[in-house]
């Protein structure tokens, strides 16, 4: 929040058509100064016309952006405090590292000395001063990110816009390269706004969140929140994996619900939602890892005996699809903690189990 406790930026009813199509509906949101906030969902959901809306690539067709209490709605780009750092990177391959970050110092009022000084502190800030006077080609895909992390730092703006920002890495060098983002991002203080179809690089990135769907705003909240306490089924089934049953509310019993789910067999207790009703239709969604699989019958109240059809080892952990007396799917993940390989699985082939999961463990949607 700004010293008078606005948002640092904050984005009002905005809407932007394309013709008759909308690509961005009514969304609203807050940011805070020094937050990282991403933008998540898949193609086509509007996240990168919201983000060049922001930029002023493109002017909405409705609603307004404050940045530090300053309506930006109508600036050029040029006179913005932002600037944004494409998926492409977008090098000169013909200059130096060096003359790459000092390229956007051009047009300020610096003396050569100061801009000199500028590109060598943002040159340590990324770890690339050993390599300032080498070409593009000449670094790793790794480096030639962070070259572009440093040109948009160069110029100090308010807020650094990230499109896609990790997307042209490989997935050892992209997770390595998360952490160095938020490195640098808290050494710097400047605000970051992240967009990403990348659901993991989302939650481990991001203070907060905003999953999008059809030009619309899901749901904004820390990746814990969003993971564990999705408010819809788009949103529980586009953040990592999870089961989904149709399920009708039977009563609430000691601050939970019970709740009856035909495809597990039987009745199961989960926890409470508010605005729920008796003798509603819901849906129960559990994620893989939160189903403990066994050959012997769990104290848990929600267990269901069934036979793993399918299985895949992936060495820190296994997958199990197992197929309930329902004729039921479920999957369930369990973590290899033991060495051994097939001797330190919970289950095998065809084998009799049994799924179980806490109450509190259980989601239950409304939608």
């Amino acid at each position: 929040m700004t010293a008078a406790g606005e948002p640092f930026l904050r984005i009002e009813n905005i809407s932007k058509f394309f013709g008759p199509f909308q690509a961005v509906k009514d969304v609203s949101l807050d940011v805070a100064k020094g937050e990282i906030f991403s933008l998540l969902g898949g193609s086509g959901c509007g996240k990168t016309t919201l983000l060049r809306m922001l930029a002023g690539f493109e002017e909405p067709t409705s609603g307004r952006i404050f940045l530090d209490g300053r309506d930006m709605t109508g600036v050029a780009p040029w006179d913005r405090p932002v600037h944004m750092m494409f998926q492409s990177y977008a090098l000169f391959p013909h200059m130096s590292v060096e003359k790459n970050v000092g390229y956007g110092l051009k047009h300020e009022r610096m003396s050569a000395d100061e801009k000199a000084a500028r590109v060598r502190e943002m040159l340590e800030l990324v770890q690339l001063l050993p390599f300032a006077t080498r070409k593009p080609h000449q670094i790793s895909g790794g480096q030639r990110q962070r070259v572009a992390l440093a040109r948009a730092l160069a110029r100090q703006p308010k807020l650094l816009l990230l499109d896609e920002p990790l997307a042209a890495l490989d997935k050892k060098l992209r997770e390595r390269t998360q952490f160095e983002l938020m490195s640098i991002q808290q050494r710097t203080g400047v605000t970051f706004i992240v967009v990403t179809h990348d659901q993991e690089e989302a939650m481990t990135l991001s203070d907060r969140i905003a999953v999008m769907d059809k030009g619309e705003v899901k749901q904004i909240g820390s990746p814990g929140d969003v993971y564990e306490f999705p408010n819809s089924r788009f949103v529980a089934d586009f953040i990592g994996s999870i089961t989904s049953f149709p399920a009708t509310i039977l009563a609430r019993q000691d601050a939970q619900l019970r709740l009856s789910v035909p495809a597990l067999g039987g009745e199961v207790l989960a926890r409470d939602v508010p605005g729920l009703n008796e003798g509603q239709d819901a849906t129960l969604a559990i994620r893989p890892e939160k189903l403990l699989i066994s050959k012997d019958r769990p104290d848990e109240v929600n267990a269901f005996e069934g036979t793993v059809k399918d299985l895949a080892y992936f060495g820190k952990d296994s997958l199990y699809r197992v197929i309930l007396r329902s004729g039921a799917l479920v999957q369930a993940h369990a973590v290899n903690a033991r060495r051994g390989g097939e001797a330190a699985r919970a289950a095998d082939w065809d084998d009799k189990v049994w799924i179980s999961f806490a109450p509190s463990s259980a989601i239950v949607l409304a939608e």
